[in-house]
């Protein structure tokens, strides 16, 4: 699992997206609303090339805290969307180029990907920003291996994401690398956002689906996530939602961004979380309610999505985990 990003650093730039810099705040800030634990593990500092203020996007000033010198010492460098437009201050790449060879993870928000393709960060690095932006990160630096088609890339020490509501997704996944599934879903729920957006689902929808009698698929996917454990596949699923599976399937890309496979996946990789941060359920045990059949099967798939073994899981977080809300 990656260390515990204790000092944060906020990089706060002229003509920074004011919705970028919230997230940040909402979710790593002191006064983050945390309601499933009462302290706040971590420590942001905004900063830049100078302490003062400055002008965001919107127009809003917002306060800069402190010096380039925050940069150096933080676990953690959130790089806020900023105006593609305006050159980046020399001595702020090199800040981010020193503290990045030091250990801390580098993670752009939106259009901040710019800034870290600036410092030379994502040479040969899979990387993505906002889809409206991506052809323009793409053509300015090449070496960048951009995907426009991803909410968020993980990729270990270094994480881009997309605009707006997915530099939430990406903070949350921070959190749940960090402090666990539970922590992060109680992060979640008080910002009344999604708990959880894969980092491989789409940016937007291409084809606007039709209107439909029963609200879109929202039933089905309830009545799924309650009966992980049983053998689900599209058929099963397509059968509750009265479609045949060629319809549900496209129907369900077009509203999820994923294939049923991949949600399906997704929602018992999270559901096998909540039972080792909540639960003495042997390996075994968790494997069978959350579907996946075998221990041996958990162990893949677990690994693959969170690069650890549901033993390792269990034994970080198990201890840590607040209790239910």
């Amino acid at each position: 699992m990656p260390p515990v990003s204790r000092d944060v650093a906020l990089v706060l730039l002229e003509g920074a997206v004011l919705y970028d810099v919230g997230i940040a705040l909402q979710v790593f800030g002191p006064r983050a609303p945390r309601p499933d634990r009462p302290d706040q593990p971590y420590a942001l500092t905004p900063c830049g090339v100078r302490r003062g203020t400055i002008t965001t996007m919107s127009g809003l000033r917002v306060g800069v805290d402190a010096g380039l010198e925050a940069i150096a010492a933080a676990d953690l460098v959130i790089v806020p969307g900023t105006d593609v437009t305006r050159p980046v201050p020399p001595r702020l790449l090199d800040a981010l180029r020193a503290a990045h060879a030091g250990g801390a993870r580098m993670l752009s928000i939106c259009t901040g990907a710019f800034i870290l393709a600036e410092a030379g960060l994502l040479d040969g690095r899979h990387a993505t920003t906002h889809w409206g932006y991506c052809a323009d990160l793409a053509a300015r630096f090449p070496q960048v291996r951009v995907d426009p088609d991803v909410l968020y890339v993980d990729d270990g020490d270094i994480l881009t994401s997309a605009g707006l509501s997915a530099g939430m997704d990406l903070c949350l996944h921070v959190v749940r690398q960090e402090l666990g599934a539970e922590v992060a879903n109680g992060v979640a729920r008080w910002n009344v956002v999604p708990p959880h957006r894969a980092g491989g689902q789409a940016q937007f929808i291409r084809t606007p689906v039709p209107d439909a009698p029963g609200g879109g698929l929202g039933p089905t996917l309830s009545w799924a996530q309650a009966h992980l454990r049983d053998r689900l596949d599209v058929t099963a699923l397509a059968r509750h939602a009265h479609m045949s599976e060629r319809t549900f399937a496209r129907r369900f890309r077009a509203e999820t961004g994923l294939t049923p496979k991949q949600w399906l996946l997704t929602q018992r990789v999270l559901h096998a979380r909540r039972l080792l941060e909540r639960t003495d359920l042997d390996i075994e045990a968790v494997a069978t309610e959350a579907g996946f059949g075998s221990a041996a099967s958990l162990r893949i798939h677990f690994r693959r999505a969170t690069s650890t073994r549901p033993t390792a899981y269990r034994a970080t977080f198990r201890d840590a985990a607040p209790a239910a809300a």
